[in-house]
Order: structure tokens, then C-alpha cells, then sequence
């Protein structure tokens, strides 16, 4: 069945980094994976995107500190997460699609993905 499995989450200070991953299995013909985040009492946001040609996206928050890579033969996506603030604190969800959605040339950050995993918190503290 299909499945998403992250890992690397954890505890980290203001400035620090992390490297989530996510590792997707019984999906077949991926082209879009995302990391997607939701933070207690606030709507799940788009992270990141990466779509089967190594293009990508973030959302604004993010840019500059995060980045996102993936390894499309074996369907596992990264986060590096690099200078993390405190309102980066959040469950950290994959998230796989067949498909990829843009707007003009640039990849959308976030839609209602068919696929996501279970997540995996982060939480950055002062």
C-alpha cells in the first residue's frame, strides 16, 4: 500500500539545523514530492516542492534557510533546515503526487496532496 515514512525530527535551538526525510513506497510514477508543516492551532502550509526534473519551490518563509532535495530513483525526499527560528516549530509532513501543479513556470508550494505521511515534529526553542 502506499506509504510515507519521515524521519529526523527532533529538538533543536534557535539557529540550529535538521535534515528531515522522507522515503515513499507502493506509489507508483511520483513527480511531485513536498514537504508540508502544520503548527498547533494554525492550517497545514506548504514547505517546499520538488518535482520530477529537480525543479523547486518554497514557500517565502523559508527561502534561504531551507532546502530541498530528493533521490528519484529510490522516491526519497530531504529537508536540510538550516538558521531554524521559533515559529519553524511544527509537525513536518511529506507529502507525494503524480502530478505537480504550477502557476506559469514555478511550481506550486502546497495543494491537496493524495499522499502524505504521518509526520515527524520539530520543535526549535530559545
Amino acid at each position: 500500500q502506499a506509504r510515507l515514512v519521515e524521519s529526523g525530527g527532533g529538538s533543536v535551538q534557535v539557529g540550529g539545523s535538521l535534515r528531515l526525510s522522507c522515503e515513499a513506497s507502493g506509489i507508483r510514477n511520483i513527480h511531485c514530492m513536498a514537504w508540508l508543516r502544520q503548527a498547533p492551532g494554525k492550517e497545514r502550509e506548504g514547505v517546499a516542492v520538488i518535482d520530477g526534473d529537480g525543479d523547486f519551490n518554497y514557500a517565502e518563509s523559508v527561502k534561504g534557510r531551507f532546502t530541498i532535495s530528493r533521490d528519484s530513483a529510490k522516491d526519497i525526499v530531504y529537508l536540510q533546515m538550516n538558521n531554524l527560528k521559533l515559529e519553524d516549530t511544527a509537525m513536518y509532513y511529506c507529502a507525494a503526487d503524480q502530478q505537480c501543479q504550477y502557476e506559469g513556470p514555478s511550481l506550486v508550494v502546497s495543494w491537496p496532496f493524495p499522499y502524505s505521511g504521518q509526520g515527524t515534529q520539530v520543535t526549535v526553542s530559545s
